[in-house]
């Protein structure tokens, strides 16, 4: 056998991540929250990472934030999101990939009519399935942000980012 064979046949694993395929309708342990107007779909959940699909309606968004102990990303599948990063306003459209590492001050909006899906993900997992999972359906905007710092998402105060 070639060496590129034996590792085609070879199983990788890492952290207890569960293999296996989470079907396009489908959310990992049927779990979906609804955060400020977006539906979030639980598409993958293991220590290690956590991902999901997010639908987020026009002229919605998360203001600026930052997760201390996880690197975040967005694949953009539709739409056009307005984001902002450490200092700076750009765009991401379909099949752009945003990297947000540990620690760096970020925000997305999607912004008039058009909605936009995309899917999130962070490394490590943290504390983020808990915090979704108490934010669900919850609209007091003071109490998202009193949670979310005891799961290690720190909101920017109000004010502090200019457009945001």
């Amino acid at each position: 056998m070639t060496r590129g064979h034996e590792m085609q046949e070879s199983e990788i694993v890492v952290g207890d991540l569960p293999k296996g395929i989470t079907a396009a309708g489908e959310a990992v342990g049927n779990k979906s929250w609804n955060i400020l107007g977006h539906r979030y779909v639980a598409k993958v959940e293991s220590s290690t990472s956590f991902a999901w699909l997010s639908l987020d309606p026009g002229d919605t968004g998360v203001p600026p934030h930052l997760h201390p102990k996880q690197d975040e990303h967005i694949y953009v599948m539709e739409g056009v999101y307005t984001l902002y990063l450490d200092g700076e306003w750009t765009t991401a459209g379909p099949g752009d990939t945003v990297r947000m590492p540990m620690g760096l001050p970020h925000a997305y909006y999607v912004k008039g009519d058009q909605s936009g899906k995309s899917l999130f993900w962070v490394s490590p997992t943290g504390k983020l399935p808990a915090l979704f999972e108490q934010l669900h359906n919850l609209e007091d905007l003071d109490e998202v942000v009193r949670l979310s710092a005891l799961h290690d998402v720190d909101f920017l105060p109000p004010g502090s980012v200019p457009g945001a």
